[in-house]
């Protein structure tokens, strides 16, 4: 591999870490445990242990990222949640 090659490479990496984003679910005191779990559980494809422990990481340490991706990936999911009055936010 060239110098070259390592550059264009190692610019491609970076690239994709600039478009990875995350969905960060915070914590709220109006919906209930089994309301967020069953959101994340339809709308973000959680299975019930994942989605467990996601409500309460974000129950405990006030949020938690829940899913990965593109933005345009992220934004079904995001525009979901808050019409289900979850706070979430893409970082």
């Amino acid at each position: 591999m060239t110098i070259e090659e390592k550059n264009v490479t190692v610019t491609d990496e970076k690239e994709g870490l600039k478009k990875s984003k995350t969905l960060i679910l915070f914590n709220d005191k109006v919906n209930t445990f089994d309301f967020v779990i069953e959101t994340l559980v339809n709308v973000c494809g959680h299975d019930l242990i994942q989605a467990e422990n996601c409500t309460w990481i974000a129950h405990y340490k006030g949020k938690c990222p829940v899913k990965k991706g593109s933005f345009e990936a992220l934004k079904t999911c995001y525009d979901e949640m808050i019409n289900r009055n979850l706070i979430v936010q893409i970082q």
